[in-house]
């Protein structure tokens, strides 16, 4: 593979990939394969299908090289978009599939029941601090906030953020380190206001 392409923005790849370039697709999978294969996992909830989503995405961005626009998205937003189709079309196909009733020993279900029954001082200490950490995330500037969810909600890593947000990583890095010691802050003080 040619250096030179590393050093590429992916506009330029793009470009590159509509004219046939197979080493500008190869830059392209290695910068974004990570965080689309992460966002097709969180969607459709099974490794194996996450793959195959992500094989189709590159494949698409690759046939569709020539359609994409810069003034309507960033590369990874336009991958992310085409992954997120491709996701959401897999779920519909898994829920139309039908059961095979026929095919299941019943002993085998009753013995795999879990027992779901609420415990009702757990739930609710659950909801009290999903209210604490949201009310905590209200306290961040919107980029900040963005930042977090993406690391923490969405599990995407600095790098993936950068690029899913075309932001210097540098700046994803210093908006992820203040925002954390924003929570601190917010969540040491709550905690003072409840002794």
């Amino acid at each position: 593979m040619n250096a030179d392409l590393t050093e590429m923005s992916d506009e330029q790849l793009v470009q590159r990939m509509s004219q046939g370039d197979v080493d500008a697709l190869d830059v392209l999978y290695d910068r974004y394969a990570r965080a689309v294969f992460s966002f097709a996992v969180r969607i459709v909830h099974d490794g194996q299908i996450a793959e195959e989503i992500l094989q189709e995405a590159f494949m698409r961005s690759w046939q569709q090289a020539g359609r994409f626009e810069l003034n309507r998205g960033s590369y990874p937003s336009w991958l992310l978009s085409i992954t997120h189709n491709l996701a959401i079309d897999e779920v519909r196909k898994i829920k139309r599939r039908p059961q095979k009733a026929d095919m299941v020993d019943i002993s085998d279900v009753l013995r795999s029941e879990v027992d779901e029954t609420v415990n009702i001082e757990e739930a609710a200490e659950a909801s009290e601090l999903r209210g604490v950490i949201q009310n905590a995330m209200n306290h961040l500037p919107e980029a900040q906030r963005r930042t977090i969810e993406l690391a923490y909600f969405e599990g995407l890593s600095q790098r993936e953020i950068a690029a899913f947000l075309n932001e210097p990583l540098g700046t994803i890095k210093t908006r992820m380190r203040l925002a954390m010691q924003k929570l601190k802050d917010v969540l040491a003080e709550q905690e003072g206001l409840r002794d």
